[in-house]
């Protein structure tokens, strides 16, 4: 067998045990709000996520666009794709000053997606973006906008799942004029990219037995967090690799730890992120729920990862309304969660008009209730009323929110009580803020608002009565002072 692979000295061995006394850092739970750069050469089609995988997969909506747009697979390749991504708008320093306007005080840069492009200067890996494509350091300008606004900046990583999602590329087309013509996938010449699992066994899925891998993976990750030190790292699945390769993906998160705690003094400051809901994978981490919620409010701080749009740039997107996005914020926060928002980009680094209305309209959004947000944590409910999240991954469509839904907050002994839609009646009615139940309410404001409200507190509910005109667009909120 194998030796464990070599990390960083520290409080953390590469054991369970020892990850399980992970405590999760009050930068993580303070900050409620990341925007993430899901950006990379398979923005170059402008035609969804996962084509570097579909492009190979006969009769798909890609495939066809692929052969169409740029040659049939067995011609013109991935390979082929990925320089053609050049970058050439790219403007990290405006992005990142939209993204703190939009209220960002964490940000995520994607290193490496299933297609096995490394995003960085990679030490073990040619197909990079300063290598070919762009011939830029995308993650280290990235990192260095994101530290000069005083953000926290943090990684995804999606290539332990490579393995196996590349398989397709050494197929064929069974029907059409190139029937039984291999697709580039299969010429050795390109191995290193492609890899070599043509015998990869169809009963293993995301992550393989493939020990081979295991140890390419994690020499390629130690590299990303040598190199960049993250505050926060994400793996596009559970713990890498199970059973098989456990001490590969225990060994990078310790060392992701270890070298944190080195650069801070003894005490780890380091998130890391993965997606197995198991009550004995989580604690390791963060919890991260892809495009879902939690339904109440989780006794760990935990993570939604969710776009405006699709993963990758689409034509055919339907984007999320602002309020949409904002909706979901207010239910993440009141669950104890954080949202990790990706925008779309362009090939060439840059927004669409979409992206940017969404922006802007959560940083005006946010310079009025930022209070209620950012550094608070879950009061002794989450939500009050009749509309809500089922929880889950991919449950995250827009609620026909009422006036009569409610979420919260607190801080210390003021909770943020957030009112989801606008009553026409000019009236909040809290049942939770009763006084034979809730706590004695000394005092209320609405957030952006000067004008003085008046409220009466009763044994069955607090009745606030709201001004003619609401102080911000979407959900408005109400500082309620207690004791």
């Amino acid at each position: 067998m194998a030796k464990a692979p070599k990390i960083q000295d520290g409080p953390f061995k590469p054991t369970w045990s020892s990850l399980r006394k992970f405590e999760c850092p009050d930068w993580f739970q303070d900050a409620k709000l990341g925007i993430w750069a899901h950006w990379g050469p398979q923005s170059v089609p402008m035609y969804g996520d996962w084509y570097a995988r579909n492009m190979y997969m006969e009769g798909s909506d890609q495939y066809r666009h692929h052969w169409r747009v740029y040659g049939h697979p067995s011609k013109h390749g991935w390979k082929d794709v990925v320089k053609l991504w050049k970058a050439e708008k790219f403007d990290p320093e405006g992005l990142m000053d939209l993204y703190v306007e939009a209220g960002a005080k964490y940000f995520v840069a994607q290193a490496c997606h299933h297609d096995n492009f490394d995003n960085w200067n990679s030490k073990h890996h040619k197909w990079n973006a300063v290598k070919m494509g762009p011939r830029k350091n995308i993650v280290r300008m990235w990192q260095k906008a994101a530290k000069k606004r005083g953000l926290r900046f943090g990684l995804t990583e999606h290539l332990g799942a490579t393995f196996w999602w590349y398989k397709v590329n050494k197929s064929c087309d069974k029907t059409g004029p190139y029937a039984g013509v291999p697709y580039d996938g299969n010429d050795p010449k390109y191995r290193d990219l492609y890899l070599p699992n043509k015998n990869e066994s169809d009963k293993w899925t995301w992550y393989t037995k493939n020990e081979w891998w295991h140890k390419k993976w994690f020499e390629r990750m130690k590299d990303l967090v040598d190199q960049h030190q993250p505050d926060l790292l994400y793996s596009d699945g559970g713990v890498p690799f199970g059973k098989t390769g456990t001490k590969y993906g225990l060994g990078l998160i310790a060392h992701l730890y270890n070298t944190s705690a080195k650069k801070h003094g003894g005490v780890n400051e380091a998130v890391y992120n993965q997606k197995d809901t198991s009550q004995k994978v989580y604690p390791v981490g963060v919890l991260d729920i892809e495009r879902g919620m939690q339904g109440k409010v989780f006794p760990d701080a935990w993570q939604t990862d969710t776009c405006v749009a699709g993963w990758f740039n689409d034509v055919r997107a339907v984007y999320k309304t602002p309020g949409h996005v904002l909706g979901m914020l207010v239910q993440i926060v009141s669950m104890n969660g954080n949202l990790l928002l990706n925008f779309t980009q362009r090939p060439d680094g840059t927004l669409d008009d979409e992206c940017v209305h969404i922006a802007k309209c959560m940083g005006k959004w946010i310079k009025v209730n930022g209070e209620g947000i950012y550094a608070t944590r879950p009061w002794k409910k989450g939500a009050e009323g009749p509309t809500g999240y089922a929880g889950g991954n991919f449950n995250e469509d827009a609620m026909p929110w009422t006036p009569k839904d409610f979420r919260f907050t607190r801080k210390d002994d003021t909770v943020y009580a957030f009112q989801m839609k606008w009553p026409e009646n000019g009236k909040a009615v809290i049942k939770s803020f009763g006084s034979e139940k809730g706590p004695k309410v000394s005092g209320v404001k609405l957030l952006g608002s000067r004008a003085k409200v008046e409220f009466k507190q009763t044994a069955k509910q607090l009745t606030i009565t709201l001004p003619p005109k609401a102080p911000c667009d979407y959900i408005h909120c109400f500082r309620i002072q207690t004791g």
